[in-house]
């Protein structure tokens, strides 16, 4: 059988290409890059190809972000990967709340693997509910994006929190233990402040429900 491919069509102006771009650590041709650019569908850079871009597209970075940076980053400079990283506000994983129970703990467990990966907040999120590990600290939630369900909790997953203090709920703790076996945060909801602050001394999953859409 005969196939039919033309090599240069990525290049075309006028030729319509689904293409995928991967930039790698080399000196790029800025005219080839915004070619493939226009035409790429997805864009990633493979380590220090993010350096590449970062300084070809110097003064019109933010017009040239990557869907995807791999690798191990050891070739990365601290500017370019602070520069891209802070481009990113929140990750998002859909699905993972529903179906078998082991497979609801692994997503659960994921949030604790996360933060040893990314200082970037990870959400899981199915249908109405969403969980989210609250590192040892203070934490202040804005709740008022019309959004939220009526209930949320606090679940301390892996290891009892000794000392939990909460405001902005209807059922708040000042200096409470949260374990499995004394007292878990379930089915509570908000005082209508639109704030909810959370202190706890160890990781701390906050979980709340999710409106469909905005009119519910």
């Amino acid at each position: 059988m005969e196939r039919e491919f033309t090599p240069l069509k990525c290049l075309q102006p006028s030729e319509h290409l689904n293409c995928g771009l991967i930039i790698l650590n080399q000196p790029l041709n800025s005219t080839l890059l915004i070619q493939l650019w226009r035409k790429a569908i997805i864009k990633a850079c493979a380590d220090g190809g993010a350096n590449r871009l970062y300084h070809i597209t110097n003064g019109q970075q933010d017009e040239y972000l990557p869907d995807f940076i791999s690798g191990d980053f050891d070739s990365l400079q601290p500017l370019v990967k602070e520069f891209y990283t802070e481009k990113v506000d929140v990750i998002v994983v859909l699905g993972g709340l529903g179906g078998r129970f082991d497979q609801i703990m692994a997503s659960v467990e994921t949030l604790y693997h996360a933060v040893k990966i990314t200082s970037i907040p990870v959400l899981v999120i199915q249908d109405s509910s969403l969980i989210y590990l609250l590192q040892p600290g203070k934490h202040k939630l804005n709740v008022a994006t019309g959004r939220e369900g009526k209930w949320c909790g606090l679940i301390p997953v892996g290891s009892p929190c000794r000392s939990v203090t909460t405001t902005g709920l209807k059922w708040n703790l000042t200096a409470g233990v949260l374990a499995f076996g004394t007292l878990v945060s379930t089915s509570n909801t908000y005082d209508g402040s639109g704030i909810v602050t959370v202190e706890t001394d160890s990781p701390l999953i906050w979980t709340m429900g999710i409106k469909s859409s905005i009119n519910e």
